[in-house]
């Protein structure tokens, strides 16, 4: 069979067709194919955000739920099982005078020991109220953040040890040291007005280089607000007791002050700890650019050192290429 030029013609002009056809469908399979993980992707983002709004509504559930059984069996047993038997015990049993020295007492050995002294301080403000009742907090938390301070000073390289397990929080004590008197004043108070543990706090400090004054007076301006924030919920718990179990009986005026105070009190605290949050973000914000920074600064060092290096090799080679060897000058002079 003979194949004539005409149609060697038209299967040229055809392949071209049928290769750019091919290379078109290639394409579109590539483009089908890049869209599929997109769609995966979405797909699975989407997924991630449901469940995690299903999550934040399950934990909501279960905290108003436990909230509930709190009000209802938690806080009439705590009245009648526990605070109100305190109240009489320490009534019946010691003076004023000795009680003062026991809360005292307690409020400056709790943390030695790593012991939260809020109880101390709702009692302090339950029988004392807010005039003598500060005084006692305030006497007491302040020989309890002296004391850690000092014993603290004998174990600074096992201190040092324990916080390199956290190396995030131990980096914002370590600024804490730095800068003018004002600064580490500044940063204290906004330690002891945050949520990190003042108990810790007493004892990790003394791994940095703040000193005792701004310690000491940047302690007692942060233990100011916790320690009225004590006394009033104290006092609104002795007088949530004897309404409910005893005979005093509120009058609109009471009930609308007490209302009022306790949501003044709610703001207060929230609006303290979202500026020591912010403070303490900020710190950690300036800690790593100051690491960063330092980082860049040794890297450029390190790189300026190694050109330094490698002019000082590139001179001596030519320092040696301009000597001749002892055969070519001899064979220099012949010439």
């Amino acid at each position: 069979m003979m194949i004539s030029e005409k149609d060697i013609l038209a299967s040229s002009e055809l392949l071209p067709i049928s290769i750019q056809s091919s290379g078109q469908s290639d394409g579109n399979d590539s483009e089908f194919t890049s869209l599929v993980p997109s769609n995966k992707k979405r797909i699975h983002e989407i997924h991630t955000t449901l469940l995690w709004w299903m999550k934040v509504l399950l934990c909501c559930a279960l905290l108003l739920v436990l909230c509930a059984i709190l009000l209802k069996w938690g806080v009439p047993f705590a009245f009648q099982k526990i605070l109100m038997p305190i109240m009489h015990w320490e009534a019946d049993s010691f003076g004023r005078p000795v009680l003062a020295l026991i809360l005292i007492a307690s409020l400056s050995l709790f943390p030695v020991f790593l012991i939260p002294s809020g109880p101390s301080m709702w009692l302090a403000g339950m029988i004392f109220g807010y005039g003598f009742g500060f005084v006692i907090i305030m006497i007491g938390s302040t020989i309890g953040m002296v004391l850690p301070f000092m014993i603290g000073l004998s174990f600074r390289d096992h201190i040092n040890s324990w916080l390199k397990k956290w190396p995030k929080q131990a980096a914002v004590l370590w600024l804490a040291g730095e800068g003018s008197w004002f600064h580490q004043f500044r940063v204290v108070t906004i330690f002891r007005v945050s949520p990190f543990p003042y108990t810790i706090f007493n004892y990790a400090v003394v791994v940095t280089n703040v000193k005792f004054g701004p310690y000491f007076w940047g302690s007692i301006a942060g233990m100011i607000p916790e320690s009225f924030i004590y006394i009033y919920s104290g006092r609104l718990i002795k007088t949530l007791a004897d309404v409910q179990y005893g005979n005093l009986h509120m009058t609109t005026v009471e009930i609308v002050y007490n209302i009022l105070s306790f949501i003044v009190a709610v703001i207060t605290l929230v609006a303290f700890t979202i500026y020591a949050r912010r403070a303490l973000n900020d710190l950690e914000d300036k800690e790593k650019g100051s690491s960063s920074r330092s980082i860049g600064h040794h890297f450029h060092k390190e790189v300026e050192e190694e050109q330094d290096m490698v002019v000082a090799n590139v001179g001596s080679v030519n320092i040696e290429m301009e000597k001749l060897p002892p055969e070519r000058q001899y064979n220099s002079t012949i010439l």
